[in-house]
């Protein structure tokens, strides 16, 4: 496996999974493991699927995976976080189109508007929850940061 073809985030949840489950450092993991560190990963398959997941990478009958195929298997199901900056590019550029008069903050009947239409499964009072604990000061405005805050987690 080339390095090169994974992110370092990517590279890194994938080596720290793989050596949870290579017990004795041989280098290889059992399938019977490859469910577990799915699961662990946030993908629960059922038996058939995971089966056939580990028939795409290994050709072999030793029952187990090395890192390389181990990566080929599981690296489609991790999300590595955008790039921190772009991401704040476009948080900054909703922020602008929201604060359609410059002044530098949104009201938190606006955040209120942004929010629903991101998850309209939120109810008023989760709506509520999570202005309260952005405009903890009671302004009822809501800056950049506090707004990045919100979008980010």
């Amino acid at each position: 496996m080339a390095d090169g073809e994974y992110d370092k985030e990517q590279l890194r949840i994938l080596r720290n999974a793989f050596k949870a489950f290579d017990h004795d450092g041989a280098g290889s993991i059992e399938h019977a493991d490859v469910s577990s560190i799915l699961e662990i990963l946030g993908q629960k398959l059922e038996p058939p699927a995971v089966k056939a997941l580990i028939k795409e990478v290994d050709k072999g009958t030793t029952g187990k995976l090395d890192f390389s195929q181990f990566c080929k298997l599981a690296a489609r199901f991790i999300e590595v976080e955008e790039d921190v900056g772009a991401l704040q590019n476009e948080l900054k550029e909703a922020f602008r189109v929201y604060d359609k008069e410059g002044k530098g903050y949104l009201t938190v009947a606006t955040l209120r508007g942004i929010l629903h239409e991101l998850d309209d499964k939120l109810s008023n009072q989760d709506l509520d929850m999570i202005i309260e604990e952005i405009d903890a000061d009671g302004s009822g405005t809501v800056d950049f940061d506090e707004f990045m805050q919100v979008m980010t987690g």
